[in-house]
This record gives C-alpha cells, structure tokens and sequence, in this order.
C-alpha cells in the first residue's frame, strides 16, 4: 500500500437521476476503500465528476427547451446532492464539460497525433432520414455480432461486454425506422497496435481480478479493432483542426479522472502530475465497461507515453436486479436514490448494499423483503442488540461509569484477543476489497460478544461481572471504529454513546485492537442506535413500487 491514492468511480451520466444499481456497484465500494485508506494514513482522494456529453443530452436538452449547459448543470448538482444525502464523500465532484478537462482531451489527442496513433478514414455511417441525423453509439441498436443478444446498443452489448465492431439487425433508437447508410469522415485511435503492450499489462498486474484479466486477454488475443473516436455531432469536445466534429465521449470521459484529479490536486497546492503518478490509482466501475477500462484507458494513457501512469486497480462488480429484474428506466422499474433516503437512513442501505455484494462479477439483487429480514435480524437483532445491552447495562448497573475489571478467566483472554485481532483480520480483507466479508467479519465479532456476555451473566453480579462489562464496552468501541467506512453515521452515533472524545472518523485503523475505554470513564446517553423496519412498511413499499 502507497502513502498515496486516488480513487475514481465510473462517471455518472448527466441524465437522469441516480438510483440504487449505479451505487452499489461503483461509488459505494469506492466510498468505503476512500474512507478505510484515510484511516490507515494514506493521504487518499476520490474525484468524480458528471459525464455531460453526447447525443441522449443534447435530444433531452432541446425537448426540455434547454440549453445542454444548463441541462447538464442540472443534474451535475442534482446527482451530487444524492450522493452526498447517502454519504458518499468525494473530495471533489466536477464535470467533464470543464474547461480544465475540454483542454485535457485536446492535449491528449494532439500528443497521439504527434505520436502517430491517430488516423482518419472516409467510413459508412448509419443515417435516419426520419430525424435528418446521423445515428451514434447508442442511437443504434440491435443484435450483438458476438452473443447474439438481442436490443444491443451499437457501441456496447451489455450482455457479453464487447464493443460490436458493426451492430447486426440495426433500427433507429429514436424512431424504430430502418437507417441508411451514409458516407462520413472519422478519426480514429489506433487501438490494435497495443495488443501485445496491453496483454502484457495485465499480466504484470496482479492487483486486477484474474477472470476480468483473463477474458480481456482473449479479446485481445482474437483481435483488436481500432476505435472510432470522433462523432458527427455538436455537444462535445470539439476536435482540434476540425471543428465540425467532437470527440466520443468514452475518449473524453474518463481522461476527466486524471483533469478532475489534478485541478483538485492543483488547487490545494499540491503538484497533481506527480501525485498521480506517485499514487495508487483505482477506477471503481460495473462490469458493463470492462471493455473501455481495461482496453481503451490504458491504450490511450501508453499511447500519451504513460505520461499518467496506468491504473493499479480496477475493482470490477456486476449490476444490481431489482426483484430479481433488470433495472430499466424506460420501463420504470427502477428506485431513485433520493425517494430512497426519504424512507430509510443511508446507513440502512449502505449496510444492505456491502452486504450483498461481493467482489465479483455476479450480479446482486436487491428484495424488500430480504432487505427489512438483514436490517432487523442482523444490523438491530446483533450488532444494535451488543451496543444496547453493554452501554445500557453500565448506564444502569454502574451509572455508566466503567468498572476495574477483575482477573480474567480463559473466556475474559479469549474476548480479549478477539479485540486485539480484529484490525489485522480486516486489513487482510479490505486490502483484498472484499468488502463484503469485511462487514462479516465485524457482525461476527459482534455475534461473538453477545454470546460472550450472555455466557458471562453479568446481571448476576457475580465474579467477573465487572470485566465483562469492561472488555464489552471497549468490543463496542471497536466497533465503532470498524464500522466507520461502512455505516459513517452509525460508527458516529455508537462513538458519541460510549462518551469518547473526538469522532470514530479521526481514529487510526490499528485503534480498532486498542483497550482504550479505562476504568472511571462515563458514558454518554444511551438510545437505540437503529429503529426497527416494521413489516407493513415493507408492504407499502412494494406495493407502490410494484405500481
């Protein structure tokens, strides 16, 4: 691990609103590994900013009677509002329409010219003479040349992850009508020329997951395309020379991470150039865009002669269901963020989210009902149960004053190195991103101490009571401290109960194995952290979702 990191999730379209499939996969794995590295002393930055460019924004733009720069600063503010009401905690949340990153992309394609990757070539374009406009990207759809799966986009097939060289069956996505095809002149980036250079990044980088690594590899091996950078439209970055033209956005969007990260960087009196390269780099993304992430990223940033290193990690998840259905706007099957947040708190849905979602492409489904079942059986029945009975039983047993404990017995020693383990037992998983096993392994260390003082029986005041109450309340404090990544204010609200001074927040990760509750410490007020989702709750809110 590097004193240094800079953490990226995949940009959010300015589009629409954000919902729960575009947090579970990529901001909020970001947000915790963000909060996790802060708190083992690396001095760590998420960026993010809005992806404000393309056809869907302008046609959106024009039926709202809007200009695509007030129409993109919409949702720009609107998206981070919903990030931040659910406790994402970007350093700095910016836009690709930003001067910093329009130069950005310029700079980036001039010094690929100069470096010979760049061509341009007369090609055949799909025409709708319906609209009077040429068709991008995902202004096509139809079958994948590849799979075979139906109602694909032109520039990407969501059921196999390739970029189809040439859509088969292909309708206007505006209109359904047929397109004809029209002659254009493009630029394109020589992205087949760096096979053998690709390959042999991935192969040297262990930190990526070996299926992801593998399958990128065998596109590779079969044979890349050169990609089509420019499109024949007006809302972009316009190219260099060639104004009549812009980039496409999949050129454009991600080069906002390092222009984002160096403003930032910048600004704060920091030179971003040589952080960056100086840093661990992670893009957090879904598995929808392995393809851009693992192939175009890196070619372009070999092809500028790595003068921005290359990422170290890409931690790759897959999409989220939604009652065991795809996810789909259009068809209003979907949960937005906001209307969420406005039932449950954040930390709620945060817990159920890294719950659920392993380090893998798998995809996770998101179910009312199993999502009150985890809530109420596992985040209030155990680990809001520990916080209850351990504070609430000093509050009222030693009028929260913390007791001198006793001499240990070989279950006292036993809880004891439970406390002690735990931060190295978490390191382990959440260097290796398994986030999920992660929050485990903190719900069995409170499992652990709830059996521990049931078997100790403290309210028998016998022999040993004042250790259990002793070891439990620095148990809790450990917590609170393992919880903060995940459940910020949650991790808050336990710190504040136990009486401690400062914020869990400013803890260093070690401190989580640290007895540092003393005897004659008071307690602050004690209420139950987590208030129980009652079923008819649950109820409504099928009902009105499923409407």
């Amino acid at each position: 691990m590097r004193k240094r990191a800079i953490i990226t999730s995949a940009l959010p379209y300015a589009n629409g609103e954000i919902h729960l499939g575009h947090v579970a996969s990529t901001y909020l794995p970001a947000d915790v590994t963000t909060r996790f590295l802060k708190m083992n002393d690396v001095e760590a930055y998420y960026v993010c900013a809005s992806d404000d460019f393309g056809t869907p924004i302008m046609i959106q733009s024009e039926k709202e009677k809007k200009t695509p720069q007030e129409y993109v600063a919409h949702w720009n503010k609107r998206d981070y509002d919903d990030f931040t009401a659910f406790d994402i905690g970007f350093d700095f949340f910016y836009r690709t329409s930003s001067q910093e990153n329009i130069e950005f992309v310029r700079y980036v394609f001039n010094k690929l010219v100069k470096n010979g990757h760049i061509y341009k070539s007369e090609i055949i374009q799909f025409y709708c003479k319906n609209d009077n406009k040429f068709l991008p990207d995902r202004y096509v759809t139809g079958t994948c040349p590849y799979c075979k799966a139906d109602d694909q986009y032109s520039d990407l097939c969501e059921k196999c992850g390739r970029v189809p060289e040439e859509i088969e069956n292909p309708k206007c996505a505006i209109c359904g009508a047929l397109p004809v095809k029209e002659k254009t002149t493009h630029y394109f980036f020589k992205l087949k020329t760096f096979g053998d250079a690709l390959y042999k990044w991935l192969d040297e980088n262990q930190n990526l997951q070996k299926d992801v690594k593998k399958y990128v590899q065998n596109w590779i091996t079969s044979g890349l395309v050169d990609w089509d950078i420019t499109r024949d439209i007006s809302w972009g970055v316009p190219v260099p020379g060639d104004e009549s033209k812009v980039f496409y956005g999949w050129f454009d969007n991600h080069l906002a991470y390092i222009s984002t990260a160096v403003k930032f960087l910048n600004d704060k009196g920091i030179n971003g150039k040589e952080f960056w390269n100086s840093a661990d780099i992670y893009h957090f993304i879904g598995k929808d865009i392995v393809y851009h992430h693992y192939l175009f990223l890196p070619a372009m940033r070999l092809g500028i002669d790595q003068e921005y290193k290359l990422p170290d990690f890409i931690p790759t998840r897959g999409h989220l269901t939604l009652q065991s259905k795809k996810i789909s706007k259009s068809r209003n099957w979907y949960i937005g963020l906001k209307e969420f947040l406005e039932f449950y708190p954040a930390d709620y849905l945060r817990f159920y989210l890294v719950s659920i979602n392993p380090y893998s492409q798998d995809d996770l489904n998101f179910d009312w009902d199993d999502f009150a079942v985890r809530i109420n059986s596992e985040l209030i029945g155990n680990l809001g149960n520990l916080v209850n009975r351990a504070l609430g039983f000093t509050k009222k047993t030693f009028d929260g004053e913390i007791p001198s404990p006793d001499d240990y017995d070989d279950k006292d020693k036993d809880a004891e190195a439970k406390i002690m383990g735990l931060a190295s037992e978490l390191s382990v998983l959440m260097n290796q991103n398994h986030l999920d096993r992660a929050l485990k392994k903190i719900m069995e260390f409170s499992t652990y101490f709830n059996q521990y003082f049931q078997h100790k029986e403290p309210w028998k005041k016998g022999l040993g009571t004042n250790t259990c109450v002793f070891l439990s309340v620095n148990a809790v404090r450990s917590i609170a401290i393992a919880l903060y990544p995940f459940l910020p204010k949650s991790s808050e609200k336990i710190w504040q109960q136990i009486g401690l001074s400062g914020t869990a927040s400013e803890k260093q990760w070690d401190e989580i194995s640290k007895i540092a509750v003393n005897p004659s410490h008071k307690l602050g007020d004690i209420t139950p952290v987590f208030a129980k989702i009652e079923e008819e709750d649950i109820k409504k809110r099928k009902e009105k979702f499923e409407k």
